[in-house]
């Protein structure tokens, strides 16, 4: 199945969180490979949304808030580098739009 194209990403969830610096969990410097930065995020929300139109959702468990999804895919950077990418996103109950949760470094094995 795929996320539909309206699936919310919150803008905090790029701005403050995927974008900034973390000492721990810290995505920004994977991101900052593709040439996503907290100068373009709209750039980042557009990659996501074309990695949801190419890569397939997959079921990945169901408890009391929703249903969890991940993506298993690649981000077109800015820069022409392509990132390996697992992206998380909700649908919680009742059946609301789906949202964005985190993103991830895919490892392929």
């Amino acid at each position: 199945m795929k996320i539909p194209p309206d699936a919310q990403i919150p803008e905090i969830k790029l701005t403050r969180y995927l974008l900034v610096f973390k000492e721990l969990d810290d995505k920004s410097k994977f991101l900052a490979q593709a040439g996503f930065t907290s100068n373009n995020p709209d750039a980042l929300e557009a990659a996501i949304r074309e990695h949801l139109s190419r890569d397939e959702a997959l079921l990945d468990r169901s408890d009391e808030h929703g249903q969890f999804y991940r993506v298993e895919g690649t981000l077109n950077g800015t820069n022409g580098h392509i990132l390996n990418v697992i992206t998380v996103w909700v649908r919680e109950y009742p059946k609301t739009p789906f949202r964005f949760i985190t993103l991830k470094p895919w490892r392929k094995k």
